[in-house]
């Protein structure tokens, strides 16, 4: 008989965040959070951390997203601590975006970890807190439609 443990669970909520972002399921990626999520994405966009509703998040991304022709997320070297109905998950990620252009200078890639906070609600794995930390970017950081 197989047996999911709750490790695996909360890599597969993580796995899917990343996949249905991706895809731009944006029904499925709001699904993946908690009403109100934890959010930090200063080592790219400056700014504070915020405490915001999912759906802002799933609506900034589709916003800055819709241009892209493809977006791919790569993410492993999962480590999760998990703590009653809490778990922390950090993991290494890299994301590609992809719009052809005149120049041929196509993507853009950044690396960097992430750390997540992640809740048992329902018996399903949710975030609640995200947070991004960018190392580096390469290729061409100001992709646009030409």
């Amino acid at each position: 008989m197989l047996t999911i443990t709750d490790k695996e669970l909360i890599i597969d909520t993580v796995s899917r965040l990343f996949i249905n972002t991706d895809n731009r399921n944006w029904p499925k990626v709001k699904a993946l959070f908690t009403p109100r999520v934890h959010f930090d994405m200063i080592s790219l966009a400056g700014g504070r951390p915020e405490i915001i509703m999912s759906q802002e998040i799933v609506d900034g991304w589709d916003k800055r997203l819709k241009v892209l022709k493809a977006i791919r997320h790569q993410a492993g070297n999962y480590l999760v601590d998990i703590q009653g109905n809490d778990a922390s998950v950090f993991c290494y990620g890299v994301a590609w975006h992809y719009l052809p252009s005149k120049t041929n200078r196509n993507t853009r890639t950044f690396a960097g970890s992430y750390d997540f906070q992640t809740v048992k609600q329902d018996q399903e794995w949710k975030i609640d807190k995200f947070k991004y930390n960018l190392t580096f970017i390469d290729g061409n950081p100001y992709l646009k439609k030409s």
